[in-house]
This record gives structure tokens, C-alpha cells and sequence, in this order.
């Protein structure tokens, strides 16, 4: 399947698409590993776990239907992390995460936000790749925030 990335539009959080946020999540976590009480907690309730904590949440929408999400989880003025970040199967490998991501760190800089965290795990190559990609270096993951997690990246923006 191919796909012209320059029909994917990348759109902001509202409450009418609050679904596609768990239904893109849950469809990896399910696939890869299990859904972890932090996550039920976010992915049910993303206005108030994500939204109104100072966070954003992005959507990639090709020909109207919801493809990918990423959010952006505030942490502190300086500092966010990228999380939430999910391709439908049916769109994986098809440049979709690449577009994500670019939004995310073209909003995080015109934001003034210095820093972005992720967590993610070594069996996930291809989503380790991107951020790698984009700069994402490894640093100490601390015990405690997903079971899943066992790696920890960051990259500083300004």
C-alpha cells in the first residue's frame, strides 16, 4: 500500500476525536505488551490527563480517518515528553511517525519548550530508529513509570 504523505494532515486535539487517541494506543499495547493502569488512566480520559495539564495531542488524518497520535505530556515548563505516539497497522512503515514527529518538534520550539523525554523498549526497532533520527539520544530510565519501559531517550531543543 502506498500513501502520499502530502495528503496527511496533521491536526490538533479535539473532544470529538477524544476515541482515536485510545483505539490507536490500545491496538499496539495489545499487540506488544499490556495496558498498563497509567495508561487506562490517560487514554480515558486525554482532556484532562493531557489537555488541561498544559499538554497537546496530535492527530495524522488521510483521507478523513484517523491514521496516528502523538501527544506531548507536560512534565514542567521546560521539559515534555513525547508519548502516546501510535500508527494504525494498516499504516505502519509508511512515513506517517516521520510526520508526527516532525509536528511535534516544530510545535515544542515555536512553544519554547527545551526539552523532550520519551520512554519506550528495544523491541520496538522501528520506533527507536525514528527518534534516533531525529536526534533522540539514550539516557538513564528510572524505575517505576511503565513496566515496558527499558529505555529512556531525550533531546534538547534550544
Amino acid at each position: 500500500m502506498s500513501l502520499d504523505t502530502n495528503k496527511v494532515e496533521i491536526i490538533p486535539f479535539s473532544i470529538e476525536l477524544k476515541e482515536p487517541i485510545k483505539t490507536l494506543n490500545l491496538e499496539w499495547l495489545h499487540k506488544y505488551f499490556k495496558v498498563e493502569p497509567k495508561d487506562e488512566k490517560v487514554l480515558s480520559d486525554p482532556q484532562g490527563e493531557i489537555i488541561d495539564k498544559g499538554g497537546m495531542i496530535f492527530y495524522a488524518r488521510y483521507n478523513d480517518k484517523i491514521v496516528g497520535t502523538v501527544s506531548l505530556l507536560k512534565i514542567d515548563d521546560a521539559t515534555f515528553e513525547l508519548t502516546k505516539m501510535a500508527v494504525s497497522d494498516a499504516n505502519q512503515g509508511l512515513g506517517i511517525g516521520k510526520k508526527l514527529m516532525e509536528h511535534c518538534l516544530n510545535e515544542a520550539k515555536d512553544k519554547g519548550i527545551y526539552k523532550l523525554i520519551l520512554y519506550s523498549n528495544r523491541k520496538l526497532f522501528s520506533a527507536i530508529h525514528l527518534y534516533e533520527s531525529f536526534g533522540f539520544t539514550e539516557i538513564p530510565v528510572e524505575k517505576g513509570i511503565y513496566e515496558r519501559a527499558d529505555i529512556k531517550m531525550e533531546k534538547l531543543l534550544h
